[in-house]
């Protein structure tokens, strides 16, 4: 997989290069911020799902590899812009570097590639992309909805991280196995472990922001607060005995000060190990499903995965 990855960040390269040098420049700005390559990795998994041994993949793998990491980043770019984000990656993020307008219209430059990419591996393919891009748009909408609101529900919550997360992550996992052409039941079983690592892999996210410094995240700790978008830890911290005094910080323009004592509040409600516990709830689920696949090298690839993500909250505490 390293030497598979290593093409395809050639491949990404290739992908957003232009006649117009500015525009190339943009587009690229995160792909060489790096990253882990974690969808367009699920893409390479999945084609190899059915092979004892991880083996270099067909060039249309790669292809759809590009194309699921360029909706990923066109997604952020535009989260950017929503969020008045400052850094992504440990660098400047396109908004800050560039402005606003421009970073959105390189985001729909890169969604548009992608759906380019798409097309060129038939037409089931670009339609599970265009959905999912549908997909992205409702969870954010979603999100949106609930901003600054304290009364948010675990419910709607979870429909927001299903949408903006978990789609694409199971999409990645559905492209590879579609241009690999394994069985159907084969291919709805990792599209159902991506929906549920990209669940996990939200809620782990959220408990990120609460607890992990800004070193740490490449960007901002606490920037969900600031912004008024109360994920997990905070619905469940609302529901203790911390819940009025943490409600009293929340559903306005908050303060440093003011967010740092609302991550103290959660911290101490055990809102992050509740939201910890679920977290490992969907990557038990998620495991469970690779139970059940032919034991290979990309099977264990994704489980490994699995058991990396939940250990990725058990970190330092940030402040």
């Amino acid at each position: 997989m390293k030497r598979d990855l290593q093409r395809l960040e050639l491949r990404l390269e290739k992908a957003v290069h232009t006649e117009h040098p500015f525009l190339t420049e943009i587009a690229s700005h995160l792909i060489r911020a790096g990253g882990k390559r974690v969808r367009p990795g699920f893409v390479i998994a999945a084609a190899n799902i059915t092979q004892p041994r991880m083996s270099p993949v067909h060039e249309k793998v790669l292809t759809g590899g590009v194309a699921v990491e360029l909706v990923h980043l066109g997604s952020l770019y535009h989260d950017d812009v929503m969020d008045e984000a400052q850094l992504r990656r440990n660098v400047d993020s396109v908004n800050a570097k560039w402005g606003n307008l421009r970073a959105i219209l390189a985001g729909d430059f890169l969604l548009a590639r992608a759906s380019e990419l798409a097309a060129s591996l038939g037409t089931e393919v670009a339609s599970v992309l265009a959905a999912t891009i549908g997909h992205l748009c409702e969870g954010q909408v979603r999100e949106l909805q609930d901003t600054g609101n304290p009364d948010r529900t675990e419910e709607s919550y979870t429909a927001s991280i299903e949408g903006k997360t978990a789609s694409l992550l199971a999409t990645s996992c559905r492209i590879g196995a579609l241009v690999a052409e394994v069985s159907r039941p084969t291919i709805e079983a990792l599209t159902e472990f991506g929906r549920c690592y990209g669940l996990a892999f939200q809620v782990v996210d959220d408990i990120l922001d609460i607890v992990a410094t800004d070193e740490h995240l490449g960007k901002p700790s606490g920037n969900d607060l600031h912004e008024g978008l109360y994920t997990l830890p905070v619905i469940r911290a609302l529901t203790t005995a911390h819940g009025p005094q943490l409600r009293d910080l929340l559903g306005r323009t908050v303060s440093d000060a003011s967010v740092r004592s609302a991550i103290q509040l959660v911290q101490a409600s055990g809102g992050v190990e509740q939201a910890l516990d679920v977290a490992r709830r969907y990557a038990h689920e998620a495991s469970a499903i690779l139970q059940a696949l032919p034991p290979s090298t990309a099977t264990k690839a994704l489980g490994v995965a699995t058991e990396h993500l939940i250990a990725r909250a058990r970190i330092p505490l940030g402040n």
